[in-house]
This record gives structure tokens, sequence and C-alpha cells, in this order.
């Protein structure tokens, strides 16, 4: 089949561009004539505070890649339309932000009915809504032939918002970017005195990722030998959860690592760690519990969007309730208790990355007429 993806791809960064970017070398592997159309310019500057792109590729970037497309030139948004319907097949469309979807119905218009459309939708609103994401998130959603989602939970809020839609869901697969150490998968815990987990925290902090929740969580159920590390970049500034820490009396215990955390970094900043911790608000699927599970490390996860199906509560990491600190601090202070640690990592298994993938493409691809299940 020939298949046209559209989304990031490098020198964006992120688990976006790698998702978009192996989605395709899987479409391609199983057979596809894949084509990626991505940006050249995908959002105003002014909607992405932090850096958007990086110089050298996390991974390997898909050859048949094109960057065409400028958020501020329509005519590039008919233009690659255009090109999908002269390749005719499948037109998918992963979408990231409501930003987005202005340029998605345009490129859609002008395929017209030439292909077979789908959206991948990675939220199918923002976990930070603004106005007009619920209008141009319908629009899309009723205009496309395929809706894939990530969770139960969003399978759901996409059918309130196009009813009748196709809408399918599969577990996010595994996307790592291609710079693994040796290490992970199971080896030694770092050489630390019993009960002085290092804790760790690493993505994009904004304020839906709950990094405010796990520092007052620290300060109450951590043990006093405990230590936590926030890497990433901070969207809104790093002070006021320098302030929280020096408040709470924990700031030299809580290590704020501020700026991007480029790929080839990511395996030893897990490796160095005990746990990582996800005190997500809400969420609607990560691939930080694949990612922390490939390096042998156990996960204390909320229980938002799918991170209550990836982490086994008791087995490989720890659950508790979104946005509850002391529920967060108890499940720290478990973790923290003699033999606990040891056990939840030797309960550690990667992820079967081929399965996932082969049911990812499989949902995507597949032509199913009059179903709308869960596929």
């Amino acid at each position: 089949m020939q298949v046209t993806l559209v989304g990031p791809a490098h020198p964006y960064k992120g688990g976006g561009a790698r998702h978009t970017t192996e989605l395709a070398r899987r479409l391609a592997a199983e057979g596809h004539r894949a084509v990626l159309e991505s940006w050249r310019a995908q959002y105003p500057a002014l909607l992405y505070p932090g850096r958007q792109t990086v110089l050298e590729a996390e991974g390997e970037p898909f050859p048949a890649t094109l960057r065409r497309m400028a958020w501020y030139r329509p005519d590039t948004w008919w233009a690659a339309g255009r090109r999908a319907a002269a390749r005719g097949g499948l037109l998918a469309v992963a979408v990231l932000s409501p930003v987005q979807v202005p340029a998605y119905l345009v490129l859609m218009a002008a395929a017209g009915r030439r292909v077979r459309t789908a959206v991948v939708a990675h939220n199918v609103l923002p976990h930070e809504p603004r106005p007009g994401d619920r209008p141009l998130m319908r629009a899309l959603l009723r205009r496309a032939g395929t809706v894939l989602v990530h969770s139960r939970e969003q399978a759901a809020l996409a059918r309130r918002l196009a009813p009748g839609a196709d809408v399918r869901v599969a577990d996010l697969p595994p996307h790592f970017p291609d710079a693994h150490a040796p290490a992970g998968r199971g080896g030694p815990a770092p050489s630390r005195p019993e009960g002085a987990p290092h804790y760790l925290f690493f993505g994009l902090v904004r304020p839906y990722k709950g990094v405010d929740v796990l520092i007052r969580a620290f300060a109450k159920g951590a043990p006093p030998s405990a230590r936590l590390t926030v890497a990433g970049e901070f969207w809104t500034g790093a002070d006021a959860f320098r302030a929280l820490a020096a408040e709470l009396g924990v700031a030299d215990r809580v290590a704020l690592r501020e700026g991007y955390v480029p790929a080839g970094e990511v395996p030893a900043l897990l490796d160095a760690a005990d746990a990582l911790v996800l005190p997500y608000r809400s969420a609607t699927s990560t691939q930080n519990v694949r990612l922390a599970h490939e390096r042998g490390l156990p996960v204390v996860a909320t229980r938002a969007g799918a991170m209550a199906d990836q982490v086994r509560d008791g087995v490989d990491g720890l659950l508790c309730e979104p946005g509850d600190a002391d529920d967060l601090a108890r499940a720290l202070a478990a973790f923290a208790a003699p033999g606990k640690a040891e056990a939840l990592r030797r309960g550690v298994r990667p992820a079967d990355a081929e399965a996932l993938w082969k049911a990812y493409t499989r949902e995507l691809t597949g032509s199913r007429e009059g179903v709308n299940g869960d596929g």
C-alpha cells in the first residue's frame, strides 16, 4: 500500500518526531511504499517556548522524507495534499497539537477522495486546552476515515467529539532513539545504601506533568537520604520549583537539571536512578514507561491514561492517584522500604516492541468497513 505519513521529523526533537520517523520506517519494512511529509517550520515560536529542533538527528532519519510544509505558508499545505492525492493509498496525519489542524484540514481537502484518510491522535485534546481546541479537533476527527488513539480513555473522548467515527486503539509502541548504551535491561542496581533511593523525573516540565506534586510528595514520603533529579525543559521556568523545594526543606536533595536532554544522554540518566517517577495529573500515553523498563528501571506513576496499564502495580512499579501528593508520598516511601526496589527491578520486563508495532501498523493501515471498536 502507498502511505503518505504527515508529521514532525528531524530536525524536530522529542518523542513526536521519533514516533513519526519510526512509524514510517516500520511501514516501509512491512512492504508499504511510505513517504514522510514533514515540516520545515512546524509551530510559531510563541506557542512552543522550548527549543524546537536539534542539530544532530536522534536516530536515523527516514530516507523518503520531504520537509516542505511551513505553518505560515498555506500553499505548502495544499501542495502536500496534492502530492498525497497523486500517490493515492492512505494519507495519515499525526496530530500533536490542535495548532496543526488548519493545515491538516487544507491538506485533506487538497487530497480529496483519491486517498483514504487517518488521524494519529497523540492527544485528542491538549492537557492544557485553549479556546478553539475542541472545535478544531472535532472538525478534524469528523473528516478522518480512521482515528487511531493510544488509550481507551482517549477513544471515548474521540467518539464524543466525532460520533460514528472509526476510532481504533493501539498501545503506543516503543520508539527509542538509536543511541542505546549497553547497560540496562535488568542490569545491577546503582550501588547505594539501603533506603537511599535516587528518584528521577525525566521529560518536558509542564503543569499537567505534576512536578510540583512530586516535590511535595518527596518532602513528605521520601527518606531523608533519598535524592530527586528533575531533568528536562521547564516551560514556565525552574525558579518556582526551586522555591518550593526550599520552602519544604529539601532543596539540598532536589536537583533541577534544566534543558532538553539529548537522546544520547538518556540511557546514562536512567541507569543512574533507582526509579523513574511520572507524577502526571493527566496523561494519554507516554513512552517513558517503556523507556525505563527497557533499561531495567522500575516506575512510580499515577493511574493516568495508559500508565495504569503499562505499570504492573507491585510487580515492576508502583501506582498512585493523580494529583494526590499524599498518595504519591506513600508510593515513594513504599519504594524505599527494605528489599522493595530490588524486588520491583527483578519484575521489570521490556515491552515486546515487534508485537506492539505490528498491532499498531495493522490498526493504522487495515480497512474495516463499518467497524467502530477498540481494535
